[in-house]
């Protein structure tokens, strides 16, 4: 059972959900009309609010603007055909939420807080969940440093937030991967594991240099020989390589250790594949398609779920899969889907009910 915490809500005085146009939603454009907000101040969290979505007030000396003490999550939200609304495997969020905390030396939010607090902002923007395939509602929690103070050390206030975006696919079209040899994400020791929005806002240079040539996406290589495959920007990824898939191991703490990623590997097995999750090197990978071993190419992410990919370039080497016949990362996607969608069994207990 979860413990109580008295949230305090102020409803917003006009929705607007009559605004949004349902058939047109790109991804994080379009935000509900609530959202949940609680402060962290003498070593307690207090004013748990949830409110209208609005502007935050932050002071030019803000700690998180300077120092870069800030963590988020991603999860979505569902709809099954009898109008039920779903969170897909919150607590596993919620866990990795207070991981990314601690390597970023930042207080955990409580349970009751992240969930109880999710559910019952869900609950009320409700109605903005999208009820049609391949769509939902994107939550994005996140904690920022707030004290008002220039200097180098730990915040000693932060805030929580919780916001609501419905969302269509991320990726409508099969994407083009640019395997990345001089910069790196994430080096071990460093927080690669951690959703830490530094990791991100260094990456957006390559990608950036990626998009220029026409790719939509970066694959990352290890930090010290340049030669093992860790993570697409937005992604894990995953290898169907004759009857095995391969899938980079998260014992270097370099990569995401994604939600959606242990869901897939849940339902590979299912489906009878062998997995191994290990150091992948890219030469592996160029041998397997060299020798017409390597079948499929997916990256899976809460906002990608499981997304295709159509080619890969290393250096001058380019690698094209055919996208008409690609069994696998279908039926993954099918299989993952109809579980999110309530028309299969839920036999992992993956689906929260708001």
């Amino acid at each position: 059972m979860l413990a109580t915490i008295d949230i305090k809500v102020t409803r917003a005085a006009n929705s607007k959900l009559k605004e949004i146009d349902f058939d047109n939603l790109p991804f994080g454009k379009n935000f509900t009309d609530h959202m949940l907000e609680a402060d962290y101040i003498n070593g307690e969290w207090k004013n748990v609010e949830i409110k209208p979505y609005q502007p935050l007030l932050i002071a030019p000396s803000n700690a998180a603007l300077h120092y870069g003490q800030a963590i988020f999550e991603g999860i979505k939200a569902y709809k099954d055909d009898q109008d039920n609304a779903y969170i897909f495997r919150p607590y596993d969020n919620f866990k990795r939420f207070n991981i990314s905390a601690e390597r970023m030396q930042m207080p955990v939010v409580p349970e009751e807080i992240f969930i109880e607090g999710m559910r019952k902002l869900i609950e009320m923007d409700r109605d903005w969940i999208p009820a049609k395939p391949n769509y939902s509602l994107y939550i994005r929690p996140f904690m920022y440093a707030s004290d008002e103070v220039i200097g180098v050390k730990a915040s000693d206030t932060y805030k929580f937030i919780i916001i609501l975006s419905p969302t269509g696919p991320y990726y409508a079209a099969p994407m083009r991967i640019w395997v990345e040899e001089k910069y790196i994400r994430a080096a071990e020791g460093g927080v690669g594991y951690a959703k830490a929005a530094g990791n991100y806002g260094g990456a957006m240079y390559v990608t950036a240099q990626a998009k220029k040539n026409g790719f939509d996406q970066v694959l990352w290589m290890d930090a010290k020989e340049h030669k093992y495959v860790q993570e697409c920007g937005v992604m894990n990824v995953f290898f169907i390589v004759g009857d095995k898939v391969l899938t980079p191991d998260l014992t270097a703490g370099t990569i995401l250790a994604g939600v959606t990623r242990d869901t897939v590997i849940t339902v590979l097995k299912e489906m009878g594949f062998t997995i191994e999750e290990r150091p992948v090197s890219i030469d592996e990978i160029i041998a397997a398609h060299k020798a017409g071993t390597l079948k499929e190419v997916f990256g899976t992410g809460t906002a990608a779920t499981v997304a295709t990919i159509k080619e890969m370039q290393y250096k001058d080497y380019n690698m094209q899969f055919d996208i008409s016949n690609l069994a696998t990362t279908t039926e993954v996607k099918k299989r993952v889907d109809d579980i999110r969608y309530g028309h299969a069994a839920d036999v992992h207990g993956w689906m929260y009910r708001v």
